[in-house]
């Protein structure tokens, strides 16, 4: 992209951070997003050089940003406006491989019982 600028919630948009520009608005307006160690408005204008730290659910994502765009592009394209700081990339992928690990409580639960559960359930329940 031509120009020195870009506002902060497209951006994040572009770069495919957030499927929506109402979700990036929403996650710098919550406060997720920090644009050089400071808190900033989703109108806030970003330029190649700046720092962003924005937090998507559990994981927390440290960026330069590398290259300006307004319009959202293949993820191959999209990669390539932003660099991931090392630490941030070491600490994302080890707590999605501890979240890999863990198993989900309502794993074993596969909907309504059965006839033999149901039955089960009234023998302990001493019905």
């Amino acid at each position: 992209m031509s120009g020195a600028r870009v506002r902060m919630d497209k951006w994040l948009w572009a770069a495919r951070f957030y499927k929506t520009r109402a979700l990036a608005q929403a996650a710098v307006a919550g406060g997720k997003v920090e644009l050089n160690s400071e808190r900033a408005k989703p109108s806030k204008e970003i330029r190649p050089g700046d720092r962003l730290a924005l937090r998507i659910g559990e994981l927390r994502w440290e960026l330069e940003v590398r290259a300006l765009s307004e319009r959202r592009g293949p993820a191959a394209q999209a990669r390539l406006l932003y660099a991931e700081t090392e630490e941030s990339r070491v600490r994302r992928e080890a707590a999605i491989s501890e979240r890999k690990l863990l198993s989900e409580p309502a794993h074993d639960l596969h909907g309504r019982p059965t006839k033999k559960d149901r039955r089960d359930l009234r023998r302990a329940r001493g019905w």
